[in-house]
């Protein structure tokens, strides 16, 4: 353990340990994505991308030893019992900084299958990443918005199409999709612009959920419920690898996905508002679940 090094020592080693796994996985990747991108056999893209699902494990799994081989966090987890590498799950959390993608990562690291996000079409032809994110099967989607399909009329329904014919490949092999249903990270400035009702977090967008489920209807088993809080009240990056956060809570549930959530929710205006009402009342139920958490903190010392 490394973690009587200064801070800033700590962070900027950890940065180091993370770029430097992130390099060698990549190098790996690439010559096996292109093997996948250049054989479009069936079977063939099927081994590739379960060769490509250890190597993402194996960057998860370098990234956990390092952090604890540099800092001392302590984590209060709960509710991990009967998830399974093998199911199909979408996982819907709050977002506070970027330490709450490493927080998952090494929370649910062999427990449900690699964590994947939902991405825009266009963002496939950014170098390096755009391949390393098609070889990996993160799933792309085109979303056309309502000022393009009130010129474009014939359109209608077409980006739902599109993004489930994206999301046909997960049928054989288990996914976890990833959702920050917020749509950005909490910050104070925002969620006083939002006028959120919520003391803990920004209002959810429930387009995106919705859009995903309906993309996935019959591909997915159960919703995975995250709730993560740092009653310390430090959440950025720079601060984790530094090993100022600390403790890192996290709650973790799980919900059925029943025809109730699959609908369309930009043409059913009953389903809309029943679905709204149903993510309200989860991020109402989340937000009071913080709030606990943070009354429930003793400092060190």
């Amino acid at each position: 353990m490394l973690s009587f090094l200064p801070g800033p020592v700590k962070g900027a080693l950890l940065l180091l340990l993370y770029t430097l796994n992130t390099l060698f996985w990549f190098a790996l990747i690439f010559p096996v994505g292109m093997a996948k991108l250049l054989v479009p056999v069936g079977r063939w893209r099927l081994w590739c991308s379960l060769v490509l699902k250890r190597m993402a494990a194996g960057w998860v799994a370098v990234n956990r030893i390092s952090t604890r081989l540099v800092n001392r966090v302590e984590w209060d987890v709960q509710g991990l019992e009967g998830l399974d590498k093998d199911q199909w799950y979408l996982v819907l959390a709050n977002h506070q900084s970027w330490t709450d993608i490493l927080v998952l990562q090494t929370v649910f690291y062999g427990r449900i299958p690699f964590l994947k996000f939902f991405l825009k079409k266009n963002l496939i032809y950014m170098p390096f990443l755009g391949f390393a994110w098609w070889a990996l099967d993160f799933p792309f989607m085109r979303r056309y918005s309502q000022a393009f399909l009130q010129k474009h009329p014939h359109l209608a329904g077409k980006d739902l199409e599109t993004t489930k014919l994206a999301c046909r490949k997960f049928r054989k092999m288990p996914v976890s999709v990833m959702n920050f249903v917020e749509g950005t990270r909490f910050t104070p400035a925002k969620h006083a612009r939002q006028e959120s009702p919520h003391a803990n977090l920004l209002r959810p967008k429930a387009g995106g959920v919705a859009f995903t489920l309906a993309a996935m209807q019959g591909s997915l088993n159960r919703i995975v419920n995250v709730t993560i809080a740092y009653p310390s009240g430090k959440t950025g990056l720079w601060d984790f690898v530094c090993g100022r956060v600390t403790p890192i809570v996290v709650r973790v549930s799980t919900i059925p996905i029943t025809s109730e959530l699959c609908g369309d929710y930009f043409a059913d205006e009953r389903f809309r508002e029943n679905f709204q009402d149903w993510l309200n009342g989860l991020w109402t139920e989340k937000d009071r679940e913080i709030r606990c958490i943070k009354e429930g903190f003793r400092p060190r010392g």
